[in-house]
């Protein structure tokens, strides 16, 4: 349930179509039984499972036709009254012509947690349970966002739950699939319980990536860091359980409060299912349908007045269908983000302009518009493209081809560092990025800069977050230097950098560097052999706020 750690009770998943994963080689296989489902999905809240009818017939009316959670699936929902409200709401989902599934789940347990002291207990209830729903649901999802709700378990406890909650499936049904989940983006997570055991009980991955999402939305350059979920989590099946490389890849939630504008969550979704379609994953259910426990993340509020987010989805699934295809990528005048499928009438486009900017793009030939959030159609030969994205209905014939030259090549947000030896950012009145990204960026660069803006206040808030170009470094624990050109504050206060980043076994704080007592610039520098970046949070490394200054920061691939 979005970040937080609280215990949902209630949750469940499901799966689509074809995987076609921009520059992940062998993502076109999956298993034929995802093969006729949407990738266009729903979520609940527990408290919004309760009474389904209140809110998915108007899911139903925009096409979506896949659920995460009926709710009852969970441990201690097994007995007799709890399989009559469960058989309910399977049946009324079927009448909506909706395809469910299951999560296992513990709350059976004193004090909550994995129950590892009753793992005999455990595998009667996921027999139990997948016996008796054989034949209404398929896809059965091991917990929710672990190690959220465990007590900070380690994977090798999840790997243990895993495998008895596999066994114990099969054999009640050997045509269910079993889920293995992590919250966020915790490819570390996944790949030591797979290493501890969990190798060959799963048949696909589910992840929750909502700060990822959240910092596309906030932070220009970072939609790499999203694009590349599904080829991280292909070098890590790789690695740690070949025979399962292609296993599919849901999010089985994703979202954006309205809070944070009701436009802007449209937005959120837009380009949380074109670039998740885009790059692979074979499943997105939004989070949620309707108002829940969670605060306004549906696309209906608690009244079931309909949210701009709501009209997009519905003219997406309208122009792209319940099964697009996707055929690749296209830089519009070579810096604006466009994403080709195969839609209903024919080829569709996906396209917008990078964060804070506007440029115009001419198509030569007059083409059909829509504006997603009122489904306003237009036709020109040209278009304003804004960060707000719009969809284009009938591509030119040039620009598909291109599109569908692009497909097996990684998208350069802003340059390929596929092949570099480092990346870097200077600060300034202007950021210079160069495969490296810090959260704010520009939208604060000029308020903080000092000594005649050549540096950054280590006291702004962003400004000490970094994130590194996936193309350059993610998953491969390969030996980095990262240098930090740095100096104390204009008063001459003591300052140190306290520097933490994404480890082999997860999050790690690296040695301290205190900046000598002097007014000149100093290279902090911090040699690392087990980096393993994964953007988990959206992130790869960050310093502590300090009394500092920062004029440059250098990430370099060392050799042992």
């Amino acid at each position: 349930m979005k970040i937080n750690n609280r215990i949902i009770v209630l949750r469940i998943l499901l799966i689509t179509v074809s995987i076609f994963a921009a520059g992940a080689p062998g993502a076109d296989a999956i298993p034929s039984s995802t093969e006729n489902l949407s990738p266009f999905g729903i979520g609940s809240s527990a408290a919004r499972s309760r009474d389904l009818t209140k809110w998915i017939p108007q899911m139903a009316d925009i096409g979506i036709t896949v659920m995460r959670a009926p709710g009852g699936t969970g441990w201690g929902n097994t007995d007799r009254p709890a399989w009559d409200k469960l058989d309910e709401k399977i049946a009324y989902l079927a009448e909506k012509n909706f395809t469910t599934g299951g999560m296992f789940y513990s709350y059976r347990v004193k004090g909550g947690g994995f129950p590892m002291d009753e793992l005999p207990g455990w595998s009667a209830y996921v027999k139990g349970m997948v016996g008796h729903c054989k034949g209404k649901i398929k896809y059965w999802e091991v917990w929710n966002e672990p190690p959220n709700g465990t007590h900070n378990a380690p994977a090798s406890d999840y790997a243990k739950l895993v495998i008895a909650a596999y066994d114990a499936a099969k054999a009640a049904d050997p045509d269910c699939l079993v889920g293995i989940a992590a919250k966020s983006v915790d490819v570390n997570y996944l790949d030591q319980a797979i290493a501890a055991g969990a190798k060959g009980h799963f048949d696909y991955i589910t992840l929750h990536p909502y700060e990822t999402l959240g910092s596309v939305m906030s932070h220009a350059g970072t939609e790499s860091m999203y694009m590349s979920t599904v080829p991280t989590i292909r070098k890590m099946l790789a690695a740690r359980d070949p025979a399962k490389a292609n296993a599919p890849v849901w999010f089985t939630e994703i979202g954006f409060d309205s809070k944070r504008g009701a436009e802007k969550q449209a937005k959120a979704l837009i380009e949380a299912y074109t670039m998740g379609i885009a790059q692979g994953v074979t499943v997105i259910n939004w989070f949620e349908g309707m108002d829940g426990d969670s605060g306004p993340m549906g696309l209906i509020d608690n009244a079931g007045k309909p949210r701009p987010a709501y009209t997009a989805m519905a003219e997406m699934i309208k122009l792209l269908g319940p099964h697009p295809t996707y055929l690749g990528w296209v830089m519009l005048n070579e810096k604006d983000y466009a994403f080709m499928f195969q839609g209903v009438k024919g080829t569709a486009m996906v396209c917008w302009a990078p964060k804070g900017t506007t440029d115009k793009f001419e198509f030569g030939e007059p083409t059909q518009m829509i504006d997603p959030l009122s489904g306003k159609l237009s036709k020109a030969d040209s278009v304003v493209l804004t960060e707000s994205p719009i969809f284009i209905d009938g591509v030119p014939n040039k620009l598909v081809s291109i599109a569908k030259a692009n497909r097996p090549k990684p998208y350069p947000w802003d340059g390929d560092f596929t092949g570099a030896k480092s990346v870097s950012v200077s600060m300034g009145e202007k950021n210079i990025e160069k495969g490296l990204h810090t959260k704010s960026a520009d939208s604060v660069a000029a308020d903080v800069v000092a000594y005649g803006g050549s540096a950054r206040a280590g006291t702004i808030p962003g400004g000490n977050v970094f994130m590194v170009d996936p193309n350059f470094l993610s998953y491969t624990a390969t030996p980095i230097e990262i240098d930090i050109v740095c100096r104390r504050n204009p008063k001459n206060d003591p300052a140190t950098l306290k520097l933490e980043y994404e480890s082999t076994t997860g999050f790690k704080k690296a040695e301290p560097f205190e900046i000598p007592d002097t007014a000149e610039w100093h290279t902090a520098r911090w040699k690392i052999t087990d980096s393993q970046f994964v953007s988990m949070y959206g992130f790869n490394f960050r310093l502590d706020s300090g009394k500092y200054f920062v004029k440059s920061v250098t990430v370099t691939k060392v050799s042992d």
